[in-house]
């Protein structure tokens, strides 16, 4: 693998981080609660489900409503960067009940323990983190690489 220097532009990542930084900073102070997507996407299910009013989600509810709505505001301002997808429907739903039951099993997902817990020094948030990013490089290097 090498780095394309000449298009290499770091300044859009840095900025990323830093504004993912705030959020889950003022997230934090203003909630007291750690910015984790699974937790704050489960919270207001479990009140659907349950009967509960949602009226106690709201500050969750905000959060996911920024989620959704950042794509068409990066758009206003730029082109969205392309994507492309090299496997099928089937493939792509499978992942994602995998990285679901994956969240459930670590206890929170790749923004909780990745993003709030390694910041605040967590071990356990560390060996997810890691557990985390060495599936990730044994499933790139196996289904990419080797079948």
């Amino acid at each position: 693998m090498s780095i394309d220097w000449n298009a290499f532009a770091p300044w859009s990542a840095l900025t990323g981080g830093l504004l993912i930084g705030l959020g889950t900073a003022l997230y934090l102070l203003g909630t007291g609660r750690v910015a984790g997507i699974a937790g704050i996407l489960a919270s207001p299910l479990r009140a659907l489900t349950s009967g509960r009013p949602l009226a106690p989600e709201v500050t969750r509810l905000l959060f996911i409503a920024g989620l959704l709505l950042a794509p068409w505001l990066w758009r206003s301002v730029a082109p969205l960067p392309s994507m492309q997808v090299d496997v099928g429907w089937a493939a792509v739903v499978a992942a994602g009940l995998l990285v679901g039951v994956g969240v459930r099993m670590g206890n929170g997902c790749t923004s909780g323990h990745g993003v709030c817990g390694l910041s605040r020094f967590s071990l356990r948030s560390l060996a997810n983190v890691l557990a985390f990013m060495a599936t990730g490089v044994l499933m790139v290097t196996l289904l990419r690489h080797m079948l």
